[in-house]
């Protein structure tokens, strides 16, 4: 038998709460939305070419159900929820397409519900802060592992 010993605990000195706090209640970087707004701005011209993969399916459906959640916690406007129904709906038809034809792509009406969707998500993440939008991302992401039957598209 081994004796039991006393776990010895460091603690970081060099942690600030109080930056820590203040990045928290921050709007979420010009940086980084602009690495976003790229990624989902280059998925949505891959659909309107032709030219989309399944990764860019994936993106469109991060930022739909990203929205969805957020609306859900309450950082609404008029109209979002029929914009994310119709982008589940164009999601859910791409795929659709892409068994029959063998190409994602959308149609006009759908293009358009996705750029709409676009369009509220950036409004929405825009003015919220960055605890709040992270806590959105978490809620996200553990909806898609359980299969939350609230996520039409799950990527």
């Amino acid at each position: 038998m081994t004796r039991k010993r006393t776990i010895r605990r460091h603690y970081r000195t060099d942690v600030n709460p109080v930056l820590i706090a203040l990045e928290g209640a921050c709007i979420t970087s010009q940086q980084k939305l602009d690495k976003l707004r790229i990624r989902e701005l280059s998925a949505i011209e891959a659909f309107a070419k032709g030219t989309a993969t399944p990764n860019d399916w994936r993106d469109i459906a991060d930022y739909c159900n990203l929205c969805g959640t957020l609306v859900e916690m309450g950082i609404d406007g008029e109209g979002i929820s029929e914009a994310v129904e119709a982008c589940e709906a164009a999601l859910i038809a791409a795929v659709e397409r892409k068994d029959r034809i063998g190409k994602l792509g959308f149609s006009g009406p759908e293009l358009e519900a996705v750029r709409t969707v676009y369009a509220w998500q950036d409004a929405q993440r825009t003015s919220v802060d960055l605890r709040t939008y992270e806590e959105a991302i978490r809620r996200t992401a553990n909806k898609i592992r359980s299969g939350h039957p609230s996520l039409k598209v799950v990527a």
